[in-house]
């Protein structure tokens, strides 16, 4: 297959909605900003280093239990797939269960439109027998899969622990509204990160390369560069810890001093020590997932995990 071949399909938000977003979560007295804003090429680029660093084990080992369980997964699967990725990035891990599952079709989606385009015209090149689609699109908003015409059985992968970036009831939202887009037959395919030492996950996110921090700023070196803002980077730093209280890594960007910054005819005023609030990461244990996926729909098939049971990758179909 040749990349005349890839279907391609812009769904991407348009500047508005990242306009509307950005206001409306400054403007709240916890200010926040949705994760998924992190991925425009620059920080996909950034979030490929983060999971070489030797402190973040999420990566590293999901890949080793996709490795170790690929024949075991493809065998619990099933064929005659269409294979959705949703936040495909450079689609490496699925490259990891392409041969041992081999579906019909694959669909990446993914909201960085570039990185996108990259990474699904190499699998394309490199899988030449696999008819590749890639959709531009965010996912938290629900699927449309109407441009596609592929009728086979679909098998949702989520991989990479995203699942825990939503709240409990939002990952409870998301679930139920992927199981009807993926239909009564459907399977879902997903990574999720598990309890552990509050050590363990600290240094994770706070690497000392200081990849995670760098990726964390870029956020707003991209709201400077979209929206005109006025962010001096300079003003803030990283900041990222385990709260317990909640089982949750919350990832922060924190000013340093009392400042003001403007997008557009917008001003929002810091204090020294004020946070925007950028990303959760939740980890949960099987049972806690499980009940939580079948309370949205699903039932669990099968799940696999490392030798510390540091991360799991689980198998649920959707309940008839």
């Amino acid at each position: 297959m040749n990349q005349a071949a890839i279907q391609f399909y812009d769904l991407h938000p348009q500047q508005s909605d990242l306009y509307h977003e950005v206001l409306t979560g400054l403007s709240k007295e916890q200010k926040h900003l949705p994760p998924k804003l992190f991925y425009d090429e620059t920080g996909s680029k950034l979030f490929d280093r983060i999971c070489e660093q030797e402190e973040y084990y999420p990566t590293r080992t999901e890949v080793g239990i996709l490795e170790k369980y690929k024949n075991e997964i493809a065998k619990a699967c099933g064929s005659d797939t269409l294979l959705l990725e949703l936040g495909s990035g450079a689609s490496k891990k699925v490259r990891l269960i392409l041969e041992s599952l081999r579906p019909n079709s694959y669909m990446g989606v993914d909201i960085s439109k570039e990185f996108l385009i990259s990474s699904t015209t190499k699998l394309a090149k490199d899988y030449p027998w696999l008819e590749v689609h890639a959709t531009c699109a965010d996912f938290c908003h629900g699927l449309n899969l109407d441009h596609c015409s592929d009728n086979s059985r679909k098998l949702a992968f989520f991989p990479g622990s995203s699942i825990g970036n939503f709240t409990p009831t939002e990952a409870h939202q998301f679930l139920t509204r992927l199981g009807k887009e993926i239909g009564d037959d459907g399977y879902l395919l997903i990574g999720v990160d598990l309890v552990k030492e509050q050590s363990v996950l600290n240094k994770a996110y706070n690497d000392q390369a200081g990849t995670t921090a760098e990726f964390n700023l870029n956020l707003l070196h991209r709201l400077n560069n979209e929206l005109d803002a006025d962010f001096n980077l300079s003003g803030f730093e990283h900041y990222a810890y385990y709260n317990k209280q909640k089982s949750r890594i919350e990832m922060h960007l924190r000013s340093l001093k009392e400042q003001t910054v403007s997008i557009a005819n917008n001003e929002f005023h810091f204090q020294p020590g004020e946070t925007i609030h950028t990303e959760n990461s939740y980890k949960y244990s099987i049972d806690n997932f499980c009940s939580l996926a079948s309370s949205a729909g699903f039932e669990q098939l099968n799940y696999w995990t490392d030798e510390k049971d540091y991360f799991s990758v689980q198998l649920y179909k959707r309940k008839l």
